[in-house]
């Protein structure tokens, strides 16, 4: 998950080949003023619009209010009950001031939107190679709570020529590799919203057909061959640094973003999907360090999923044991969990700063980003709109929301 939301909030490798519309800011436009393709190219069946889904993270301090406002009214990730509308804005105007000092301190703002861009922009390289039948793929990166706002990067899908009694296919590619209902599911929840907004009412065409984006989803990668071999990589490269005759004998603590035991206990796959990753990673790895899983990013007093990431290794110190190297399992590029929490908080604050360590996050990885197309091209190829482990529910869901949504992107007919 790519948002230290709860904690904020309230405290050169080589590829690998196997593996009304919003006026946008300066930065977005310019990734989104590449030419505008018409949507029918012949016997091509692209373009096709690659849409990266993410938290998203406020890129300065003067927008860390906003985006605060919004997460706190998102009841799939924070849920505050009845008195939603009256909680949120009451707990992000006064947590404000504390979290903009967190995002001054590493740099001034969250660096996500830079390297979603980034990312989104070279796979979509790749794929005009690798895909040419879908090809043009156009780049775009839908957030849910900070700058380019989903709303705003469909209105801005509109007018690039998709949909609108024009048709095209859209891929909504989640950047949170392990699903879970309150980060891919709200993200996608927010994506079916602004669909039936913007091209509910659309009518037939001649052909029969509605005009309307045809949506697929890329909703959940764990245990992606390339996305193991990325954090393997990272893992191997930061070991280096201990000594060797020390070096076996680090411990691994994989680190993801908690979830309250009420969404566990509802059914979320969550838990289980990092494990996979990390059983992955290490299998990879043989097995050669001693590890653990860990969470971060607890909030109040309720039960959160542990052991705590910092309770971890003030445990492990105490013991004895100050060869520790955490891995952000979850994320796939640096923002305010890794750079302020792990970095400034847990480590910083550790006593042991040349013992405890932080992996390099995925960020510009050209294995990374070679897997993102991997995993993209498998997708345009399968003729398949969603896994099917995205269709069932939650046994504890109540959310209509979440129902309506899944039966949208299940139905879709490529």
């Amino acid at each position: 998950m790519a948002l230290r939301l709860p904690v904020a909030a309230i405290r050169p490798l080589r590829p690998l080949r196997s593996l009304g519309l919003a006026k946008p800011c300066a930065q977005q436009a310019r990734w989104l003023a590449t030419p505008v393709y018409p949507v029918t190219q012949g016997s091509s069946q692209g373009p096709t619009a690659m849409v990266f889904l993410n938290m998203g993270g406020p890129s300065t301090v003067d927008e860390v209010g906003d985006f605060l406002s919004r997460l706190f009214a998102d009841a799939d990730l924070i849920p505050l009950g009845r008195l939603q509308s009256y909680l949120g804005p009451l707990i992000s105007k006064r947590r404000t001031p504390k979290i903009q000092k967190q995002y001054a301190a590493i740099g001034g703002g969250s660096p996500i939107r830079k390297w979603s861009e980034h990312q989104c922009a070279e796979m979509c390289k790749i794929l005009d190679e690798i895909s040419p039948a879908t090809a043009p793929h156009k780049p775009y990166v839908a957030f849910r709570y900070a700058n380019p706002l989903t709303e705003q990067t469909y209105r801005q899908m509109l007018a690039d020529g998709f949909g609108g009694g024009r048709g095209g296919r859209a891929v909504a590619f989640t950047q949170y590799p392990q699903y879970s209902c309150s980060t891919t599911g709200s993200s996608l929840n927010e994506l079916w919203k602004w669909r039936q907004r913007l091209e509910g009412k659309a009518g037939p065409l001649d052909d029969g057909s509605d005009g309307t984006i045809k949506w697929s989803v890329i909703d959940r990668w764990p245990v992606h061959d390339g996305l193991v071999e990325a954090f393997a990589q990272n893992i191997e490269a930061k070991l280096m640094e201990y000594p060797e005759e020390r070096r076996d004998k680090v411990v691994l603590l994989f680190s993801a973003h908690s979830l309250p035991m009420t969404v566990v206990n509802r059914g979320d796959p969550y838990p289980a999907e990092v494990g996979a990753t990390v059983h992955a990673v290490m299998n990879r790895l043989k097995h050669v360090n001693p590890y653990r899983l860990c969470w971060q990013s607890q909030v109040g007093p309720q039960p959160w999923l542990g052991p705590q990431a910092s309770s971890t290794v003030e445990d492990y110190i105490a013991k004895g044991q100050k060869d520790l190297l955490l891995i952000p399992i979850a994320f796939t590029s640096d923002h305010i969990e890794t750079l302020f929490e792990l970095d400034e908080e847990i480590i910083g604050e550790s006593g042991h700063g040349d013992t405890v360590k932080r992996v390099e996050s995925l960020n510009g990885s050209p294995v990374f980003i070679q897997a993102l197309a991997d995993l993209a091209k498998s997708h345009l190829g399968s003729g398949i709109a969603c896994s099917t482990q995205m269709g069932l529910r939650c046994p504890g869901c109540k959310s209509e929301r979440c129902t309506e949504s899944k039966k949208f992107f299940a139905s879709q007919q490529l």
